[in-house]
């Protein structure tokens, strides 16, 4: 198999060595070489382990700046800081991450490993042979047994199956547990055993490799004649066989070129906005840093030529140094080197340490642990946690996400009657509450126990024979693609393609019309305990731009009948004018169902004359074996013979919202996030599914509703809801304009002057037009005033550009959340993806970043880990900034009476253990526990979660608060010492000011006082942060005494000179009273500045505190929490669940033989009005930044 420049490829299979297949040969023209089976998702090996690794490593900025360091402390005149200072933190950095990628790689080698060799036996000279997958080519043939995963991508040649049927199972590859069947082209279907297959030469031309799971094109010559192949002639690499005892198949894709490894590329990595902001504000420290290193250098240089020159004779310039110019150019690099450490590399490493954390504690939450399926929550990945804390708006699906996806047949409307309503015993229908006993079925002995329905009408009608109703479910039991096992006698289990049409089926089961089993041209049901077999005559597929599928059937009497179903949108256009009034009452009641929040459906049918059919089946042949645009000509066919039909009703299912939904959705809202719901229904569904969620309420101004058809309409609908808006601001601003109000205050969006709450639902084609250039901004601005968006009818790719316009224009954290794959674009566009692990497979799951089960934990996951992760990453990045410039710009002042020599304040091992041993565990047990109020207070009052959203814990005015602050320690830290040591004498008269003693000093002072300060901004306390803390404290005394003990100097005598300088200098009275002013004189400010904000503008976590200290001392009683009880209103209606390709997969000849809500947002003080203010200039900023401002003013001069 190869690829040429038409982009085919050939796979020839003459007899040979290999038995049927000699491998891959290449067609004239195609020159790719065709790769082994063999697959490899690992990145190294032994030998290129180091090499490889370092290199990757090395492509981080910082890791090659303290790269270049080192090297700069390895060059004698410029280094006043031995290397180890530098190596030993790389080193220690460099190694974690390399065991982490090693250990991946090991677990990934393994995999591979275990994969590549499996065995499976492959015809070898007319025999078959064990061999291991590695050893597949392309081009051999190979037998597979039930229960086998599929070595690769193979074109399957017969089975042992009637007409060369097999079953597969492929959760593998796109995460669905239900079967699929795949059967071989009739031509091959004979070629049973090794003999016959040993002789098979034929050669197949297909395309060239792609990750396109669903489609395949292809043809194979065998004997002078050509054969089309599909999707349905395949069996992929990652597929299981089940329920069929062997396959054989002829390899045509192999290792790499499989469509499952086609489709394991990598996910695009997501990176938080405090990752980029601290990007930024590493290179401002860099330049800040190279700033200070030339104010000393050009100190240095005027130093040495006003005063060095004095001193040449016993302080000689260093060899090769004949400038005072010169001179000042050592010196920057030798201050390069000593200040390096106010971007310290342990930063990175701790950042990921603590994300780690968080990401475990999401993992263990016992509270987003769903015990039904057994399934917890899943971080699965640790780069945004801080993000979950930060987010503005949430796009999520419907049916699965909202909704439990389980559906239930609740109505239906046959032949203008509508059933389904629960009756009382005199008929009439039932009130609220006073739901009677079921339909009984026990008159059926194949009905599903689990089924219930509420209106005996509809049985009593099948019971007397109407005509009408037994053609309903005629229709119910003949047209879908449910594969039907019966485990016992009379115990029917169906596999559906969709949850929808697992219910219709059953539904129809119950009521007398029992699908019981099919093959490939028949399907049989037992109507009304009377067995019938009708002949399939062809399925008519459903996708999503049909929307509806169809069979055409014989029944025993020789008559050819089409049934269709599908979305009343696309079938009501194609009925017979003489069902116009049964339209217009079926009509009527799909609408009723709509605001009952049902999914719907409508039934049809048509006859076909015999000559009609065999014609139009003959043109269908032809369509069917097209090489090319054979889609499109089946369309056509399919159109041709869908219209005139007779309307037989409708059917309306229930899907049940999710438990805890309205809460949540409730609670979110409170928290200023904003919520879209994109889905694939009709309007009526997803419209009262809205209702349900309490995201629209009766209470609102208004629900603007655009469902325009063209650029202009869907324009002129938009104008008209922002019109509305702006009147009703324009009404209650006292005679203010609008114009006059946005002028003044230069706004740009809607969003900030309006008034009132609005809602916004807009269907996929008028969304088509709105995400044009030139209309999304005015699409946008419009929904964004809005409290509530809905999306219906949208395609997956309408779902991602609805993500990326937000993104694009609004400075938002995103969160998108789905269940299924066609949410797969959407979660990976958004910041942040969820996937629920719930009835649509497993895809939505494996392209998100977090996943569980239930949409409710989704505030627990924003709420409390999220905002707690935000909290502690701002907390621990302004603690670490502040550390390292109290403790670097010492030297900075230093330099200055040193006469700019780069001489070090500290010993060289206190700069080598400060970052590593001394300060690094308390900030890590700070970012990792560190909470401002309990997990209940969090969900009680979501407000809190506003200051991530504001980005006002970390952002540049917060650094330089924090830079300040450690500039003010280092001042002190350095000065008052400095002060106290120039005329302070020991207790025997002697003089205190000697270097050592006061290195010992300020370090001593350096660690107590940043100490002092990770005990303040702690605001819980565990054990682990008092041992670590105080810890940190014995540790740096016990390093220091031992540095300077006797026995460290006899063992390295040139390293450890001074001894006894700690022991002596610590027990002197006058450097314990300078440690203690320099510890108070750095805290108080602090301490005091803390109280007055406290006192004078507290925020809102403050009051939640001080509240919970007052009920703590009060010992009152719990606040009673109020539920929120069912909204009068509902909406709804349908959207077909269902997978393309069943149909023909089915009609090629497939035997389907199976073996307490807290919504109070906290009464803010007049103190916290301060965030309302931050955030309409936020909002304010970033339209001004991300929409044109031309195109902005165009939106709002309407």
């Amino acid at each position: 198999m190869g690829c040429g420049a038409a982009g085919h490829g050939a796979v020839r299979s003459p007899p040979g060595p290999r038995g049927g297949a000699a491998g891959a040969s290449q067609r004239a023209g195609l020159q790719r070489e065709v790769p082994s089976n063999c697959i490899k998702t690992s990145k190294y090996n032994i030998i290129t382990f180091l090499p490889v690794n370092l290199f990757e490593q090395f492509q981080e900025v910082a890791n090659t700046y303290f790269l270049f360091l080192l090297i700069l402390q390895l060059i004698p005149q410029i280094s006043s800081l031995s290397w180890f200072t530098t190596i030993v933190p790389l080193v220690l950095v460099l190694t974690i991450t390399a065991v982490k990628d090693a250990t991946d790689d090991y677990f990934r080698h393994k995999s591979d490993n275990q994969v590549n060799n499996r065995q499976s036996q492959v015809l070898i000279s007319g025999v078959l042979r064990q061999e291991q997958w590695m050893n597949v080519r392309v081009g051999d043939i190979i037998k597979l047994e039930n229960n086998q995963f599929v070595a690769a991508d193979l074109l399957l040649l017969s089975s042992s199956e009637p007409h060369g049927l097999c079953y597969i199972e492929t959760a593998e590859l796109d995460g669905e547990t239900n079967m699929k069947v795949r059967q071989a082209i009739p031509v091959t279907s004979e070629l049973g055993d090794t003999s016959k297959l040993a002789r098979f030469d034929g050669e197949v031309i297909c395309e060239p490799p792609n990750n396109k799971l669903d489609k395949f094109g292809g043809m194979l010559y065998w004997k002078e004649n050509k054969y089309p192949l599909s999707n349905q002639n395949m069996l992929l690499r990652g597929c299981v066989l089940r329920n069929t005892e062997w396959c054989f198949g002829l390899v045509i894709f192999a290792g790499p070129d499989t469509k499952l490894m086609q489709n394991s590329g990598r996910t695009k990595f997501k990176r938080t906005s405090i990752d980029r902001l601290m990007n930024t504000l590493v290179l401002w420290i860099f330049g800040f840093l190279v700033c200070m290193g030339v104010i000393l250098a050009i100190g240095n240089a005027i130093w040495e030529h006003e005063v060095g020159v004095c001193f040449q004779i016993y302080l000689p310039w260093d060899e090769g140094v004949h400038s005072a110019f010169f001179s000042g150019f050592l010196s920057f690099w030798s201050y390069i080197i000593i200040l390096n450490t106010v971007v310290p590399i342990s930063l990175y490493v701790s950042v990921e340490v603590i994300r780690l954390g968080h990401s475990y504690f999401i993992n263990w939450d016992k509270k987003m642990y769903c015990a039904k399926r057994r399934t917890p929550a899943e971080a699965r990945t640790t780069t945004l946690n801080e993000e979950l804390g930060q987010v503005e708006y949430i796009f999520s699906d419907k049916t699965g996400t909202l909704t439990q996806n389980i559906m239930v047949f609740s109505k239906c409307s046959v032949n203008g009657h509508s059933y389904g309503d629960a009756q009382e015993m005199l008929g009439h229908k039932a009130e609220l509450g006073e739901r009677p006993e079921p339909v009984d079925f026990s008159f059926n002995p194949l009905a599903d126990p689990r089924f219930q329905f509420w209106d005996p009408s509809l049985l009593e009608a099948i019971k007397l024979g109407e005509p009408h109703v037994h053609e309903f479910f005629r229709l119910l039991s003949l047209c879908h693609t449910v594969m039907s096992e019966e485990k016992s006698e009379g115990e029917l289990y169906y596999k559906a393609q969709s949850p929808d049409e697992g219910a219709l089926v059953t539904a129809a089961r119950n009521f007398g019309f029992v699908f019981r089993s099919r093959t490939p041209k028949t399907i049989t049901v037992h109507e009304l305990g009377r067995a019938i077999t009708y002949q399939l005559l062809a399925i008519l597929d459903f996708n999503n731009i049909r929307k509806r599928m169809s069979v055409i059937v014989r029944s025993p009497e020789g008559k050819i009948r089409l049934y269709c179903k599908g979305a009343d949108t696309i079938l009501l256009e194609r009925l017979h004018p003489i069902n116009h009034d049964l339209t217009n009452v079926t009509t009527d009641h799909l609408n009723e169902y709509a605001g009952e929040g049902l999914r719907t459906l409508v039934l049809a049918y048509k006859d076909l004359e015999e000559s009609y059919y065999e014609e139009w089946s003959e043109r269908l042949h032809r369509a069917s074996s097209a090489h090319e645009a054979r889609e499109d000509r089946l369309a056509q066919l399919y159109d041709e013979v869908e219209h005139d039909m007779m309307l037989l009703g409708a059917t309306a299912i229930e899907d049940k919202l999710q438990q805890g939904v309205p809460e949540t959705i409730a609670i979110l809202t409170l928290a200023n996030i904003k919520i879209w719901v994109l889905t694939g229904d009709k309007q009526e569904t997803a419209v009262n599914i809205g209702y349900s969620c309490k995201m629209l309420t009766d209470d609102m101004t208004e629900v603007f509703v655009v469902t325009g058809h063209t650029v202009l309409e869907v324009r002129e609908e938009l104008r008209k809801a922002r019109e509305k808006m702006m009147d009703a601001s324009r009404s209650t601003s006292n005679g203010f304009s609008y114009q006059e109000k946005l002028s003044s205050s230069k706004l740009t969006s809607v969003l900030e002057a309006i008034t009132g709450e609005y809602a916004l639902v807009i269907s996929g084609h008028s969304l088509a037009h709105a995400l044009e250039a030139d209309m999304e901004v005015e699409f946008l601005e419009t929904a964004c005033a809005c409290k509530a968006v809905i999306c219906c009818r949208v395609t997956p790719l309408q779902k991602a550009q609805v993500v990326e316009l937000v993104k694009k224009y609004k400075k938002a954290v995103t969160l998108a959340i789905g269940d299924g794959a066609n949410d797969v674009s959407m979660i990976k566009t958004a910041h942040i993806g969820v996937g629920i692990s719930g009835q649509e497979g497993i895809q939505a799951v494996l392209a998100s970043d977090y996943s569980f089960s239930q949409f409710k934990f989704l505030q627990r996951l924003l709420l409390v880990h999220g905002r707690w992760s935000y909290l502690r990453m701002c907390k621990f990045l302004c603690y670490f900034f502040y550390k390292n410039f109290a403790f670097t710009m010492v030297h900075f002042w230093f330099g200055f009476f040193c006469g700019f020599s780069a001489q070090t304040v500290y010993d060289q091992y206190f700069i080598t253990l400060y970052n590593i041993v001394y300060t690094s565990l308390p900030v890590l047990a700070m970012g990792v526990f560190d909470q401002d109020v309990p997990e209940q207070r969090s969900m009680e009052y979501p407000k809190l979660y506003e200051p991530g959203q504001l980005n006002l814990l970390f952002n540049k005015r917060e650094f330089f608060i924090c830079i300040a602050q450690g500039i003010y320690t280092s001042v002190l830290m350095f000065f008052i010492p400095y002060g106290v040591f120039a005329d302070a004498t020991r207790d025997d008269g002697a003089q205190l000011a000697d270097y050592q003693s006061f290195a010992v000093t300020v370090a001593t002072s350096l660690v107590i006082v940043v100490s002092v300060q990770i005990g303040l901004d702690t605001g819980f306390w565990t054990a682990i942060n008092h041992f670590f803390i105080w810890g940190s404290l014995a540790a740096y005394f016990a390093i220091l005494f031992a540095m300077h003990s006797d026995g460290l100097f006899q063992m390295f005598p040139n390293q450890f000179r001074f001894v006894g300088n700690a022991q002596n200098t610590l027990a002197q009275p006058t450097v314990w009273l300078t440690i203690a002013l320099t510890t108070v004189v750095c805290i108080m400010p602090v301490v005091a500045f803390r109280f007055l904000k406290l006192d004078l503008k507290p925020e809102l976590s403050d009051t939640v505190r001080y509240t919970q200290l007052v009920r703590k001392k009060q010992k009152t009683q719990h606040r009673c929490m109020r539920r929120a009880g069912p909204v009068g209103s509902r909406r709804s209606g349908y959207a077909f669940s269902h997978q393309e390709g069943f149909g023909e997969l089915i009609m090629s000849g497939k035997n389907m033989r199976l073996s307490s809500l807290a919504l109070s947002s906290f009464t803010a003080r007049p103190s916290t009005g301060w965030i309302e203010t931050l955030r309409k200039k936020k909002g304010s900023d970033s339209s001004t930044a991300g929409s044109p401002s031309s195109a902005a003013s165009k939106t709002l001069k309407v």
